[in-house]
């Protein structure tokens, strides 16, 4: 059965990759993002690939207005949304609390946190009115564990954590499903962004061992979609093999 699935932060990385797969399988796909001319390239490649319909929406899940606008404004053929993934987010910096940049912690708290809850708030509710739908919430390891320098973007993965475990409490006499997925290491831009472009100390996280690809988060996400009704996978952490927990790893 064909789904409208909604993927935030749909661009690259992870939420591209689950676009793609997606896709693959022909569901409709709404996809947001900030970068214009990039969420329309992606939008254009994957109708001409997959022969799908896609729908790009360009807003800020920081921007509750855009958020609300977004949702509120869609067609009645995309307006009923089966699957949300709530996958933009992003780590600034690498530093101790004492030494931090409060606009990184800005940046990471109104994405992490509090855009996720606009998107969530917004779709919601067609949910609960339908008495179906699944949420799917990227979350990371950096959710189950903190490691050094890197507290406040910690925080707001466990805050999805915690949010997800809501989200599901409070919608699940409606038949809504909810999951966290929480990767350890992936290689995409999420390096470069939290080096803010310096790709050299970007690349050196992701020297000696093999990584998670984003397509491997993909599949996840997909086969959790996937099964039946009565089946929800609520937490799922997955990792690259040579990666043991948030800090420990092995390297060639």
């Amino acid at each position: 059965m064909q789904k409208t699935i909604l993927i935030t932060g749909a661009t690259s990385g992870i939420g591209y990759s689950c676009a793609e797969k997606f896709a693959q399988e022909g569901h409709k796909l709404i996809l947001t993002g900030r970068r214009n001319e990039r969420l329309k390239e992606v939008a254009e490649t994957l109708k001409e690939k997959h022969h799908v319909d896609v729908l790009p929406l360009v807003f800020d899940v920081r921007n509750s207005a855009e958020v609300n606008r977004a949702i509120e404004n869609l067609a009645s053929d995309w307006s009923e949304i089966d699957v949300l993934i709530n996958n933009a987010g992003l780590a600034v910096g690498l530093s101790t609390i004492q030494d931090g940049d409060t606009d990184d912690w800005e940046r990471m708290i109104d994405t992490n946190v509090k855009g996720l809850l606009y998107i969530s708030r917004a779709v919601l509710p067609g949910m609960v009115q339908r008495k179906k739908g699944h949420v799917v919430n990227i979350g990371s390891i950096a959710g189950k564990e903190v490691y050094p320098n890197g507290g406040v973007y910690c925080a707001t993965k466990h805050a999805v954590d915690a949010l997800t475990k809501g989200i599901r409490i409070d919608t699940v006499h409606h038949g809504i499903k909810v999951t966290q997925i929480a990767p350890g290491a992936v290689e995409t831009e999420f390096s470069i962004v939290r080096f803010k472009g310096d790709k050299d100390k970007a690349d050196a996280v992701y020297k000696g061992f093999e990584p998670l690809h984003p397509e491997n988060i993909a599949d996840v996400v997909y086969f959790v979609t996937s099964l039946p009704s009565n089946v929800n996978i609520n937490d799922l952490v997955i990792m690259p093999t040579a990666q043991a927990s948030a800090t420990v790893f092995h390297k060639e």
